[in-house]
Order: structure tokens, then C-alpha cells, then sequence
């Protein structure tokens, strides 16, 4: 596999250069140059998970790593389901929240740690990564405790769910938690901004685990494989993304590239609607995130849709005959989720403004399926109220609430980012 950055073509790297990396020396985001279609997919489908990746990230990556090299990251990263549960007659979940931390951001921080082991050959990394709630947890575990590894986690304060903040602000060790005196978009703007600075990437060994990073996407395009083998084989496929920084569309999109039977995606997002918005009238304009109760979906300036924009070449017009999209309030979000509590299925904010816009977007005919991507109990403060009941905690939730908080604060500066790496 060989990819390049969106910015400059020229600018080349092997899969294991740009994980290293993060991002292309020239800020960009670094994507396949091309992507294979798989003429075997219907074989593929009938493979278990593990089994299934081991096939499909060989084929990927053969050139550059042997197979019982990827059999050990594919088996080792990907030890958890991913059930499709029945919702209704025609919608269905995609739960994507069984691994250790709940959401389905281990899928690709497990992978990301594995593929930096193999090239680290002994140099010490920063790894620096900003969160808008889930992506700290599950970065902090899939590093926790790794020797030579220091992990930096960059959190807007107040703005993720208690729980969330407890998952990576209670590890320790070598994971540093940053509560950041503003937004998501502030933390991702010092992230890129820090490898902006040389020096200070080649001194501290600087590489990403946001959805910036390429394996981190490689990784959750897998699980598109998965909502296929077990879906209904006879009815067109529609499957919800709840976005945010758009990484997961996009791995979606690589799937389909590869020959995942996917008829279509949906790009859900909440009242952070730069990217239905642009989709609506061909103008794209970035803005501050506001909050909602989907909080991890918070994000103004979506890192991803980059990728999204070079994958269809900057044609708006190609872009919108190819998804479908909306948005949801949070007063829809929390009707949704009673209702759906109340016909047996307890959905989190983000799987449920996926429900949500899925609901609208579906035709005659098509099975739908959105990505139920975090437990709800790491909601159960903002659900609670609506619900008028409380979520059971499970026990590895409810074990952080004996654990100090071991965040600092850090102000929404480039300079005070660099002197506290340092």
C-alpha cells in the first residue's frame, strides 16, 4: 500500500512510514493511492471477523508486512464482537462498544499501537492525540503501560462526559491528560500544530492517534465487512455514520471502494452541520463546534472530510448524488432515545442521531444500519433526566469512580502546548 498526502501527490510514504508519521510533512492527511476491489467479497463474508481482517489487511499491506505479521496485529487488536442487533422491522444496530473501553474507537487505537510497535526499533515516541471524549480512552488503554511510549491527551474541559474524562484522566504513567480551557476544535488545532514544529516532532518522536492517522481508519474499515456478512444479503444495504471528524465515513468509504456491499452511507451529525450544510448548498464553511449531548460528533472544522474531498476529487456534485445526509437536535436525540428504550433498545446520543437521520434517508426496499459507537451508561448523566430512570454502570466503568482525577490545565495555546511537551 502506498499512500500519498492530500495536499501534494508527490509527497509518498509506505503504510508504516505514514502511521509513524501521522500526518504528511506538508499537513495533509495521507491516503491510499489506490484501492483494490476484491472480486471474492461474497467468500470474504462468509469468514469470521478475525479471520476475514487477517485476509483483507494481507492483501493491503503483503507488500510491506508478512501475513503471520498481520495474523498477530489482526488477532491480538480485534478480540471483541461486533453484533448486529435487530432494532425495528427494517433498522438495526451495528454495536461497535464491546471492547475494553466501550466504544468503537478500539477497533482502530488497538491496531495504531500494534503498527507503531513494529517500527519503533527502540526510538521513544510521543504519541499526541486530541479527544472529544472517546478517542482518549481508547488510546490511553491501547498504550497504557507500553515502555518507550508517552501518550499526551488533549480533552476540551467540561465538554466531555464524566465518564469519558475518567477512562484517560485516571490512567497515569505515561498517559498525560490535558484539559484544554475551550473546544474540540482548539485541541485539534494545537495537535496539527505541534507537528508543524520540526524540531520539536523529531526530538520528542511525535506521531498522532486521532483518526488523522491512517491506521486508525484501516482498522474500522473492517467492521463495514462485518455489518455486511451479517445483514440480510437480499436487500440493498443503508448504513448511518454518526460524524463528527468524519474518519469513520470515510473508512466506510474505503470499504466500499474495497467491494463491501454497502448500496449507500449516511453522513448524521448533530447541530455541528458544516458538512450537511455543504452537501445542501456546495459552500463549505468551518465554524465553532457548539455543545451537544452527542458530544463526541462536537467538531466545526471536520479534520477527515479532507480525505473525503480528495476522494471525489473536490466534485461537490459527485459527493452529493453519492451520500445521503441530516442532522438532529437534541431534543429529537432525546426522543429518540426514550422511544427506542421503550421498545427494548437502549441507544447512546450518538447512535441515536444516527437512528435519527437514518430513519429519514430510508427507501423502499433497503435494510438499514447505523453504528451504535459507544455504551450509553457513559452517558447516563445526560440520559438519565429523559429517561427518568439510571443506566447500570458496567464494572469497568464504575471501578473509575473510586479514582482520582490526574488532569492538568492547559490554556488554548500553541506556545503553552509546546513548553509542556518539552
Amino acid at each position: 500500500m502506498k499512500l500519498a498526502s492530500t495536499r501534494t501527490p508527490s509527497l509518498q510514504a509506505s503504510f508504516v512510514e505514514a502511521v509513524q508519521a501521522g500526518l504528511a510533512p506538508d499537513g495533509g492527511l495521507y491516503v491510499p493511492m489506490t484501492v483494490p476491489r476484491f472480486a471474492d467479497v461474497p467468500d470474504l463474508l462468509r469468514l469470521d471477523f478475525p479471520s476475514r481482517s487477517v485476509e483483507i489487511l494481507h492483501r493491503l499491506l503483503g507488500d510491506e508486512l508478512a501475513r503471520p505479521v498481520v495474523e498477530e496485529l489482526a488477532h491480538s487488536a480485534f478480540t471483541f464482537p461486533a453484533p448486529l442487533v435487530k432494532v425495528d422491522a427494517r433498522i438495526s444496530a451495528l454495536e461497535l462498544f464491546h471492547g475494553p473501553t466501550l466504544a468503537f474507537k478500539d477497533f482502530g487505537a488497538r491496531f495504531l499501537a500494534r503498527v507503531l510497535a513494529l517500527g519503533a526499533g527502540g526510538q521513544r515516541r510521543t504519541v499526541l492525540t486530541a479527544t472529544s471524549g472517546d478517542t482518549g480512552a481508547a488510546v490511553a488503554s491501547a498504550f497504557h503501560g507500553l515502555p518507550g511510549v508517552q501518550v499526551v491527551v488533549l480533552y476540551p474541559a467540561g465538554r466531555v462526559s464524566p465518564l469519558q474524562e475518567r477512562q484517560f484522566a485516571t490512567c497515569g504513567g505515561n498517559v498525560l491528560a490535558l484539559a484544554v480551557d475551550g473546544v474540540f476544535d482548539d485541541c485539534q488545532r494545537l495537535v496539527k500544530g505541534a507537528f508543524e514544529d520540526a524540531e520539536l516532532v523529531a526530538r520528542l518522536g511525535l506521531t498522532t492517534a486521532n483518526s488523522i492517522n491512517i491506521a486508525r481508519l484501516l482498522a474500522q474499515a473492517l467492521y463495514y465487512f462485518e455489518a455486511a456478512a451479517q445483514a440480510d444479503g437480499d436487500k440493498a444495504l443503508l448504513l448511518s455514520v454518526p460524524s463528527g471528524n468524519f474518519g469513520n465515513l470515510y473508512a466506510g468509504l474505503m470499504a466500499q471502494a474495497m467491494g463491501a456491499p454497502v448500496a449507500a452511507f449516511v453522513a448524521a451529525t448533530n447541530a455541528n452541520r458544516v458538512v450537511p450544510d455543504y452537501l445542501d448548498t456546495g459552500e463549505y464553511r468551518p465554524r465553532p463546534s457548539v455543545a451537544t449531548l452527542s458530544n463526541a460528533m462536537d467538531v466545526g472544522a471536520p479534520s477527515n472530510w479532507e480525505r473525503i474531498f480528495a476522494r471525489f476529487g473536490g466534485d461537490h456534485d459527485a459527493m452529493a448524488a453519492t451520500l445521503r445526509w441530516g442532522s438532529c437536535t437534541d431534543a429529537e436525540t432525546e426522543r429518540i432515545v426514550v422511544d427506542l428504550d421503550r421498545a427494548g433498545y437502549l441507544a447512546d446520543p450518538h447512535g441515536a442521531v444516527a437512528y435519527r437521520v437514518l430513519q429519514a434517508n430510508l427507501r423502499e426496499g433497503e435494510q438499514g444500519v447505523f453504528l451504535a459507537t459507544a455504551h450509553p451508561a457513559k452517558f447516563r448523566e445526560a440520559l438519565a433526566p429523559a429517561l427518568g430512570r439510571e443506566i447500570p454502570l458496567p464494572k469497568s466503568l464504575s471501578d473509575l469512580l473510586e479514582l482520582p482525577l490526574l488532569c492538568e490545565p492547559l490554556a488554548a495555546d500553541q506556545a503553552a502546548l509546546k513548553r509542556r511537551l518539552a
